[in-house]
């Protein structure tokens, strides 16, 4: 009676533990291991590529290391890409067809997470993306006889013209079926290297619906909320360990309307929101007036995540800035260019982070974007090409443009010295 007893409080007080240790959300907080948790995070989207046997895992054991001891403790990764056929695409592809994997891939996301798990580093996992960069939404509809991913990074297609095409994925019944059954594959996943259910995985802090899905037009908004619902709903269903989260832009990706953002995200099931902050795309800043445009975007920035507070409390919801990026000096591609305008611009959105802790404001934490450690770029040829590596830009952009490289002290300094503060 006594061992039934004493093994009855063992299972009990294992279950206990393990339940402490996944990510929660109270009174509008991160939670972990009982403590709030609050974090400069990084974008890291190529995380499980490195992981991969033929990708680069002595670089990805270092970048880890050097994560861990600036104390950046949450990585912002990619599941994986779709179709890998275009120009201007990541390569490889995880789902090189539809309901297709390349397996050697998911073992690099094993790899990476078990890696991640000996560092105590956590992750928010995102298993689709608006942009065709992945493939992504785009590729479903490719898939499923909408014709050819119109590529805007390929003359003569335009941007208009691609997100046209990819609104329509919201109405596309079989292109929302493949992604539903894309992600019951990978949530009811078992880690190759740990045996260990992604469901059980404490390393996971969150799955992430899509990188910025959009409403696109005022007309789809609601088919757009019909699917976004459906989606969140099925994964909390599938995984009631974990956080859920969406991916938005906030009002950047609600057709610029506040309202539009908040009227999406009332679902119970999503448990924090997220906005993203791109002062270059906006036309915040300006590369011939850097010294005029960087106090300009940062009051700008400062304005955007003030209102995105607001629609927060009144979801009743933590924020988390989870994407933002600045050029060095002159947008220059060169790791040893100066970063001095960047640094004011980090500075300050720290610095609005730091006063939302100490207010007890729902702004809890944010993922720079992004790191590239000691990936090396070509800085008078931004150009990627097959086989090059990965510098946390995707493979449409700049190589280096907005990335933070291993020898960017600076930088990797006050990133610290927060992360220290707000994690004594």
């Amino acid at each position: 009676m006594k061992k039934t007893i004493l093994l009855a409080f063992i299972i009990a007080f294992t279950t206990s533990c393990s339940s402490q240790k996944y990510i929660s959300v109270k009174d509008n907080k991160f939670i972990k291991e009982g403590k709030p948790y609050h974090f400069v995070g990084t974008n890291y989207w190529y995380g499980a590529l490195l992981g991969a046997k033929s990708g680069n895992r002595e670089r990805l054991l270092r970048e880890l290391d050097e994560l861990q001891s600036n104390g950046i403790s949450n990585l912002r990764v990619l599941v994986g890409a779709e179709g890998g056929n275009q120009d201007f695409t990541v390569r490889e592809a995880l789902q090189t067809e539809q309901g297709k994997y390349n397996l050697e891939l998911l073992e690099g996301l094993d790899f990476l997470l078990s890696e991640m798990k000996k560092r105590d580093l956590t992750a928010i996992l995102y298993l689709n993306n608006n942009w065709e960069w992945s493939g992504g939404m785009a590729k479903y509809l490719e898939w499923n006889g909408y014709g050819e991913v119109p590529n805007p990074n390929i003359a003569p297609n335009t941007w208009p013209q691609f997100m046209s095409y990819t609104s329509q994925f919201h109405s596309c019944k079989p292109c929302m079926d493949s992604f539903k059954k894309h992600i019951q594959f990978i949530i009811n996943r078992t880690n190759s290297i740990t045996n260990e259910k992604y469901t059980n995985d404490t390393t996971i802090m969150a799955w992430e619906v899509a990188n910025e899905p959009r409403i696109f037009t005022k007309e789809n908004e609601k088919a757009f909320t019909i699917w976004l619902n459906d989606v969140v709903d099925y994964m909390d269903n599938l995984d009631k360990n974990h956080l859920i989260t969406t991916g938005s832009e906030g009002k950047a990706g609600s057709n610029d309307d506040l309202a539009a953002f908040k009227r999406t995200h009332t679902n119970k099931n999503i448990d924090y929101v997220t906005m993203h902050i791109w002062p270059k795309n906006w036309g915040w800043y300006k590369m011939e007036d850097e010294k005029g445009s960087t106090p300009i975007a940062i009051q700008k920035t400062i304005e955007y995540i003030n209102e995105h507070i607001i629609v927060a409390k009144e979801l009743n919801k933590p924020i988390v800035l989870e994407e933002f990026g600045y050029p060095r000096n002159h947008e220059s591609l060169d790791r040893n260019a100066s970063s001095e305008f960047r640094n004011q611009f980090y500075n300050a959105v720290f610095k609005r982070l730091d006063d939302a802790i100490t207010n007890n404001e729902p702004f809890v934490a944010l993922n720079f974007w992004g790191y590239a450690g000691i990936g090396k770029n070509n800085p008078k040829d931004g150009k990627w090409k097959k086989g090059d590596d990965y510098t946390t830009d995707p493979p449409q952009e700049p190589q280096g443009l907005n990335s933070v490289f291993s020898s960017e002290k600076e930088t990797l300094d006050m990133m610290k010295k927060y992360n220290q503060k707000w994690n004594k």
